[in-house]
């Protein structure tokens, strides 16, 4: 299997979100204050969208093998790190600090969707030049 260790990562985000979702609902409702609760919660949604996100490009990958998206799993990957990692770790110690962290991980996010975008765009031009060939 070509992309073995991305869905390794992408199983493992998976698993972690869960694991942190559970952790906020059950031990953390009324342990944070909600502001804090809140983002640590807003860390595991995000993790787990972009999760599901990632197993939907390798999928596709899977059987219409295209350049780049293994940029766009990169992106993700380093962008939940930063988003949702910032937000746990702030959440957890209340290091507000870190809180600069989080838009570079959304900034990443965001250019992850985008790179699939043009990489769509890309791979629709390409199927439609090769059927005009045939």
């Amino acid at each position: 299997m070509r992309d073995r260790g991305w869905w390794c990562l992408a199983a493992l985000s998976g698993g972690v979100a869960v694991m942190a979702g559970a952790f906020a609902a059950h031990t953390l409702q009324g342990q944070l204050p909600e502001r804090l609760l809140a983002a640590f919660e807003t860390g595991v949604r995000y993790q787990m969208w972009h999760t599901l996100a990632m197993l939907g490009v390798l999928a596709w990958r899977a059987s219409h093998p295209r350049r780049g998206f293994g940029v766009v799993l990169g992106l993700w990957a380093v962008g939940v790190l930063l988003f949702s990692g910032s937000l746990y770790v702030m959440a957890l110690t209340g290091l507000r600090g870190l809180g600069m962290i989080t838009p570079f991980g959304g900034v990443l996010m965001i250019a992850g969707w985008l790179t699939l975008a043009v990489g769509a765009l890309r791979a629709g031009r390409d199927a439609q030049s090769e059927s005009g060939m045939a």
